[in-house]
């Protein structure tokens, strides 16, 4: 080995070593940004190495390139509001797919028609499943974030063949897959194959509901990740591998974790659109008791134990803020204040807890689910804000419910609840809450972060 060759692959033991580092700083808010900025120096400490290990004639259009993805990257990180981050997340991912996906498109093309007979016939098959799974990836999340930014409708989209169209689809892309590795030369498998890989990307996710859209991203995720590994086994990158590796065992637990906190498994989720309707259930009749915010901040004002709850309405609202500073002034009054995340609360997997994290909420103060409902009794008051579909009681109460069997916040269970939301209007599930009816309940209308600022300077007054 050249001394060239040994300080490359050193470089590329570095670069990896970050990326790890990184991702286990990424584990904790208050080390987050720490592990980005970590795990962003090893990536540019393997793209420089790359650059110079493949002897580049000519660095004008990569320069160009970094030019201009560094500068819309800035912009968007600069401009994106937290409600809209799940689908850039979502177009992260797709956009990783699409990387993965041209980079083996361009392998192939860099090698001869008449000289493909000579190559191995694992490079093939690792192209043909970088291919496949980058325009899986690229597509499926390119709905992901139309469902998430409602420019497609969030319900899943069914049509009649659906099934028998899938199942033909993955027999297609088998037999196109056996053709493109045997018949190399044939440019014919290459374009059958993205379009395939396109297509069914795009009818697999929209068949999938906008509910189980925070785990479609997780999945999407893990999906990019694995397409990144092919494509470095099939261009023989160490660095592409190990990267690939790591996204995608990161992404496939957080996919597991997630739908754990759903209680229902993968399959699930990914085949729903084939599922039989379940049907609507019960009709939920009752009234629904309306609060002033004058009238919160009395019984807040008395109380000694405090949840808030949050979910995307927060988001929507950015709340956060002021949720931070209403906590500061509970304390202040001699009361505790915690904070319930569900796993699934806000659209995608972290979404709340990135958003405390932005108003300086000790991190200590976050609490699981599994910890909170234990012992949801012994709050006076819990804060609903906007988090509909994981405090709803119909996921136990309602068999006939499609959220029932779910793990949700058991907020009906405290002394009192207080939800905060514009509308008695159902959650991003479409799914109807009996919470907003039960005797405990208060219904505080309006904007979030207008209502918590209302109760603040009630508290300003006294």
């Amino acid at each position: 080995m050249t001394p060239i060759s040994m300080t490359i692959n050193l470089a590329y033991v570095v670069a990896a070593t970050l990326f790890i580092v990184g991702l286990k700083l990424l584990s904790h808010p208050s080390s987050a940004r720490r592990g980005n900025l970590v795990s962003s120096i090893g990536m540019l400490i393997a793209v420089v190495v790359t650059l110079l290990d493949q002897q580049i004639i000519s660095y004008t259009y990569i320069i160009i390139g970094v030019v201009i993805g560094g500068a819309i990257g800035a912009w968007k990180a600069k401009t994106v509001q937290m409600t809209a981050m799940p689908q850039m997340v979502s177009l992260f991912n797709g956009f990783g797919g699409a990387a993965s996906l041209l980079l083996a498109w361009a392998t192939l093309s860099a090698i001869a028609p008449e000289s493909r007979s000579a190559v191995s016939l694992f490079v093939f098959i690792s192209l043909y499943f970088t291919l496949l799974v980058g325009g899986v990836t690229f597509s499926g999340s390119i709905v992901a974030w139309g469902k998430l930014a409602e420019k497609f409708p969030t319900k899943a989209i069914i049509f009649t063949g659906l099934r028998e169209l899938s199942i033909l689809h993955l027999i297609g892309l088998v037999v196109v897959g056996y053709l493109f590795v045997t018949q190399p030369e044939n440019p014919l498998w290459l374009w059958l194959g993205i379009g395939l890989a396109l297509s069914f990307g795009l009818w697999a996710t929209l068949s999938i509901g906008g509910a189980d859209m925070p785990v479609v991203i997780a999945l999407l995720n893990s999906y990019s990740g694995v397409a990144a590994c092919a494509a470095g086994l099939a261009v023989a990158n160490t660095v592409l591998i190990v990267t690939g590796l790591l996204v995608g065992a990161s992404g496939l637990i957080l996919t597991s974790i997630m739908c754990k906190a759903m209680n229902r498994s993968l399959s699930n989720v990914l085949l729903s659109g084939f599922a039989t309707p379940v049907e609507a259930g019960e009709k939920i009749e009752g009234d629904i008791k309306v609060l002033s915010a004058q009238d919160a901040y009395y019984v807040l004002e008395a109380a000694q134990a405090v949840l808030v709850v949050p979910g995307y309405g927060m988001a929507v609202a950015q709340a956060q803020h002021a949720v931070r500073e209403l906590q500061s002034l509970l304390e202040s009054n001699g009361a505790t204040v915690e904070y319930a995340i569900h796993p699934v609360a806000g659209r995608m997997p972290g979404h709340m807890n990135v958003l405390l994290a932005e108003a300086d909420v000790p991190y200590d103060h976050l609490l699981e689910m599994d910890d909170v409902n234990p012992r949801m009794e012994n709050y006076d008051v819990v804060i609903v804000i906007g988090a509909n579909d994981v405090v709803n009681p119909a996921a136990k109460e309602m068999k006939g419910s499609p959220i029932y069997g779910m793990p949700v916040i058991e907020a009906y269970r405290a002394k009192t609840v207080f939800v905060l939301k514009r509308s008695a209007n159902p959650g991003f599930a479409g799914v109807d809450n009996p919470l907003f009816f039960k005797d405990n309940t208060r219904m505080v209308l309006g904007d979030a972060k207008e209502t918590i600022n209302s109760v603040i300077r009630e508290f300003g007054d006294d």
